[in-house]
């Protein structure tokens, strides 16, 4: 908050340490006065809303959201009542931010200022990703079990089946080698789908060294601008102070490039005006509890593919990462729950959210230390032999 307010709250002597405790706060805050005007904000409100303090100080909260948001009742609530409220799970529109989020809202007035309300924000996405991730995780073991036994069950019968059917097609009358050649086409088909899902079945540990992420995404930018994205346009928004990530360069590539490619495919090739943007930055305070493992795992570096695609159905969102879910007519449905078990097998968590014309997956990951971070791979085996 500005010194004036914190001076209320806290006194003269500890103003300073109070606005360093305020802006380290892992959530949005922000001080609204009267006539809502913004009186101040902390670093995480300025990050929400994407402006800087001195920006935000020339609004009213009123230009910020828009004028039939929940966030405005709740701001006439608590001046009528000068008691706290709060509302968990509400839709909050953020033009500056391109569509709604999910959030909880906790709304209260200030002691000795009775025309200053305070407004803290939670982003629901953030603490509900941890639990989607350990779903992520159990999906893909579901899909490694079923890969191994495919691979041992089916693709020996299937060499057989096309053998057979290689045969007959060059034996039998003209007539019926449509229907061989079809027997041998759909067997090779059968076979590139085991050969994907096997992918999953590789338990081996992750080879992981520090990689610096911009050029991971330079990389994927430059394969899709040459190729299936080159009627899009590419925005780069990078944190240049970034750390390297611990992580394995190749996985990275394969990771983000299928993020691209699905964003690619979401904008369409006919659009005059698609638009994926690459965006990093530094998210202090974002920790998960791994399975098995007493200690929480710092996922501080934020990595972000945008897409102003149509976007992504509501009700297939919490299925999104789950193998054989896909809305594509061709597709397989491995492709997200393969960047799913990639990312698990980092360490990180990976969310979406979407809203026509905007469409994000954000990924979470940790960020390389001079010690080697213990593999999430060997505590989810240790948390499932408890």
């Amino acid at each position: 908050m500005t010194s004036a307010v914190l001076d209320k709250v806290s006194g003269d002597v500890h103003a300073p340490a109070s606005e360093a405790v305020f802006n380290a706060l892992p959530h949005p805050v922000i001080a609204v006065a009267q006539d809502n005007a913004i009186v101040s904000a902390n670093a995480a409100a300025e990050a929400f809303f994407q402006a800087s303090l001195s920006v935000l100080q020339r609004y009213a909260i009123t230009d910020l959201v828009p004028h039939d948001s929940p966030l405005i009742d709740l701001l006439a609530q608590v001046r009528e009542r000068a008691a706290s409220v709060s509302e968990y799970r509400v839709a909050i529109g953020t033009p500056r931010t391109g569509g709604e989020r999910l959030v909880d809202i906790y709304v209260a007035p200030i002691a000795e200022e009775n025309d200053t309300t305070v407004v803290m924000i939670h982003e629901r996405t953030i603490a509900e990703q941890f639990d989607r991730q350990f779903t992520h995780r159990a999906a893909a073991r579901s899909v490694t079990g079923l890969a191994s036994m495919l691979a041992h069950e089916i693709k020996n019968p299937l060499s057989g089946i096309r053998g057979a059917a290689q045969l007959l097609e060059s034996t039998v009358e003209e007539g019926d080698r449509a229907l061989a050649r079809l027997i041998r086409e759909e067997t090779d088909r059968i076979v590139k789908l085991v050969d994907r899902m096997e992918v999953f079945s590789d338990q081996r540990p992750v080879d992981r060294d520090p990689v610096n992420i911009h050029v991971v995404l330079d990389r994927v930018k430059h394969i899709a601008s040459a190729g299936f994205a080159k009627h899009i346009r590419f925005v780069e928004e990078y944190d240049p102070s970034l750390p390297p990530v611990l992580g394995n360069r190749d996985q990275l590539v394969q990771v983000f490039l299928n993020l691209v490619k699905n964003a690619a495919e979401s904008i369409g090739p006919n659009a005059t005006d698609g638009e994926i943007v690459l965006s990093t930055a530094f998210r202090p305070g974002v920790r998960l509890s791994v399975p098995g493992n007493t200690e929480k795992v710092s996922l501080p570096l934020e990595f972000c593919v945008r897409d102003n695609g149509p976007g992504v159905a509501e009700d297939f969102l919490p299925h999104l990462f789950d193998p054989f879910v896909t809305t594509k007519i061709s597709g397989s449905g491995l492709g997200l729950a393969l960047v799913a078990k990639i990312v698990g097998d980092h360490g990180g968590v990976i969310e979406c959210q979407s809203q026509p014309r905007r469409t994000v997956f954000r990924v979470l990951m940790p960020m390389y230390l001079t010690h080697r971070a213990p593999d999430p791979r060997a505590s989810d085996a240790k948390s499932d032999e408890d």
